[in-house]
């Protein structure tokens, strides 16, 4: 929305346009929490609502909009220099908040959960079917997100570098996903019409679980009873067919790694130890 209203500014001039990007900016900056982390929702910050969120694109998102008011984006030249400088210092404590909270598992760096808790920032419970684990579907906007950095400092190259390797890491061959329809079951949440399987294709290109079990790093899928299963054919029907547990979205990072590698460590290409 503070996007949308700036551009909107710039091509009308209109200064209601002006003035709600401008509160829209001064909201996100009050949100933000001393560690540089944001709650999924403010001012309601009950229950999971709290924690720093990683999910829906929410701390990325806020971190390219105070990116782009910082560094050059034309449509943004109506924000003063006072506030310019509360938001640099926003987005760089945003920036460290990132980096501390990309999670170490079995003594390396990996990538991020859903939500990390806004005090300890370990990963945390989201919904009864979201638990504490590393994300690899919200972790690829992360990533993006760091590769997008002019000049990186040698810990966001140390971050990217790592997460990276967790992505070549966890990737699964041989298998792939399919979808079947089927007659449609009303449950309490939801009407699911579809099924899906797991089927084995050697021809398959890399996929990758949403979840992977800390300490153990195993793919991982849960019941709304909250009770982890490592199969997705042990998941019910409802959670089954009513939710994202495999991605593909990690190869776009390993996709433009390439570049990013030769242009910011030419020596230290990390897919190919």
């Amino acid at each position: 929305h503070v996007e949308y209203l700036a551009k909107a500014y710039d091509e009308t001039k209109i200064e209601r346009f002006k003035e709600g990007c401008i509160k829209g900016i001064e909201y996100i900056l009050s949100a933000q929490y001393p560690n540089g982390g944001w709650p999924q929702f403010y001012p309601d910050t009950s229950g999971y609502r709290k924690y720093i969120t990683f999910n829906d694109g929410v701390m990325t998102g806020i971190m390219t909009v105070l990116k782009n008011v910082l560094y050059s984006k034309p449509y943004y030249s109506f924000v003063d220099k006072n506030l310019r400088e509360k938001i640099k210092l926003a987005y760089d404590n945003g920036l460290n908040c990132i980096l501390k909270c990309q999670i170490k598992d079995n003594g390396k760096l990996t990538a991020w959960g859903q939500q990390h808790d806004n005090v300890t920032l370990l990963p945390q419970w989201a919904r009864a079917f979201e638990p504490p684990s590393i994300c690899n579907g919200e972790s690829v906007g992360v990533v993006l997100f760091l590769m997008s950095i002019e000049n990186p400092s040698k810990e966001v190259i140390n971050s990217i570098q790592n997460a990276v390797k967790w992505f070549d890491d966890s990737k699964i061959k041989g298998i792939r996903i399919e979808t079947k329809k089927v007659s449609p079951v009303k449950y309490k949440w939801s009407t699911i019409s579809i099924d899906r399987y797991v089927v084995e294709d050697p021809k398959a290109p890399p996929i990758w679980t949403r979840y992977y079990e800390l300490g153990t790093e195993r793919p991982l899928f849960c019941n709304r009873d909250s009770k982890v299963v490592y199969k997705l054919a042990d998941v019910l029907h409802e959670r089954r067919g009513g939710y994202t547990w495999y991605t593909y979205d990690p190869q776009k990072v390993l996709d433009v790694y390439p570049e990013w590698q030769k242009k910011w460590v030419p020596d230290e290409n990390v897919l190919n130890k």
